[in-house]
């Protein structure tokens, strides 16, 4: 290499550094004025929708929605919580990718823990929701070939604590689907709009998380049966229902979204949402008989450090129980076994759980009908 081309190279490097330095400057000067932005008053918006050529529809009021161009700077997603500026409503930083405009109170679970071995005494429920769950997600081909639609949905009809829940998660893992699980009390609202909005973006965020399962806990707290008496605190909670109701129907044979809900009141529903194109099974559960007692004894068990008991006694006086309850004595008897300061469960820490459950229980039902 010539002294020339040395020089050459040196000028080169001299004038990608002043480069460098001028760009650093900018940078610093941007940053400045961002910070600035963000110290004036700033609205906050919810996006909507994310457009293929990367425009942002942002809704900052009720009624108000507007059209942002694309930016390199910020990227949201649709129902992201965002902040805006008050003048050129762009969008200056993201509040947050959780709920907001995706539900409050939602939880997404990518892979639940539960599975099927963990549910004692439900084997009939497992192969109805296996049926109606797992072959359209797993094997939607079947379907295919014999010319029939696929079911959407299912709902599960119960007293509390028989499993409703853990069934709903376990089908949601032998599916490997994602589990978009929320309760029906938080889709009421008390503003004009707010429950209808929170349900179509529960059905947008199943589509955006394919394969999903959406499970509402307690539906009848939103699709409880009309009645021609309208008072003025139902009139959201029917709108919440109607556009329910519009979704399902909207999305009804969608491939990799199948919806499932859960009431301990089946008998107060609306009749418009049990037809079937909505719910193609009703599930109904039980409180567990004795066989099922003492699986759901040894399921809860199972890593207990034990000695000398009797499950097939514990299941024929727990009589009346439900699978919460049987965990809730399996639990009780630890912590009696805890505070003794021993380190194996023995049948007498059993039977002084099951005795404080069975006065627990009285009491509640004096309390209650008193």
């Amino acid at each position: 290499m010539t002294e020339s081309d040395i020089k050459r190279i040196q000028k080169r490097i001299d004038a990608l550094e002043r480069e460098n330095d001028h760009l650093k400057k900018e940078i610093y000067s941007f940053k400045q004025y961002l910070e600035s932005m963000k110290k004036n008053p700033l609205i906050i918006g919810s996006v909507e929708r994310v457009l293929d050529d990367g425009r942002v529809i942002v809704s900052h009021s009720p009624g108000n929605r507007i059209i942002l161009p694309p930016s390199n700077l910020v990227r949201p997603s649709a129902g992201d919580s965002v902040s805006l500026h008050a003048q050129s409503f762009q969008i200056i930083e993201i509040l947050s990718k959780k709920i907001r405009g995706r539900v409050a109170s939602m939880e997404l679970i990518e892979n639940p823990n539960v599975g099927f071995e963990d549910i004692g005494g439900l084997e009939p429920q497992i192969e109805a929701i296996r049926e109606v769950i797992e072959l359209p997600l797993l094997h939607p081909e079947l379907f295919e070939q014999i010319g029939i639609d696929p079911p959407s949905g299912a709902l599960l009809s119960g007293p509390p604590g028989t499993g409703k829940t853990l069934l709903a998660k376990a089908i949601a893992k032998s599916t490997k689907a994602r589990f978009i699980h929320l309760v029906g009390s938080d889709l009421v609202q008390k503003f004009i709009g707010e429950g209808s909005r929170m349900v179509r973006e529960v059905f947008v965020l199943a589509k955006e998380n394919i394969p999903a399962i959406i499970f509402i806990d307690e539906i009848d707290a939103i699709a409880i049966k009309r009645t021609s008496e309208v008072y003025k605190g139902d009139r959201e909670v029917q709108r919440t229902f109607m556009q329910l109701l519009s979704e399902l129907d909207g999305f009804a044979n969608t491939d990799g979204i199948m919806f499932l809900a859960a009431t301990n009141r089946g008998d107060v529903l609306d009749p418009a949402i049990l037809r079937p194109g909505r719910f193609d099974r009703i599930i109904k559960f039980d409180l567990p008989n004795e066989e099922a007692r003492l699986m759901i004894l040894k399921i809860h068990t199972r890593k207990m450090n034990l000695k000398d008991i009797n499950f097939k006694d514990l299941a024929k006086r727990t009589e009346g129980f439900s699978g919460a309850h049987i965990k809730a004595l399996t639990t009780e008897a630890g912590i009696k076994c805890l505070r003794e300061r021993k380190t194996q469960i023995t049948r007498e820490h059993f039977n002084k759980a099951l005795l404080d459950l069975i006065d627990k229980e009285h009491n509640v039902k004096e309390y209650i009908y008193s």
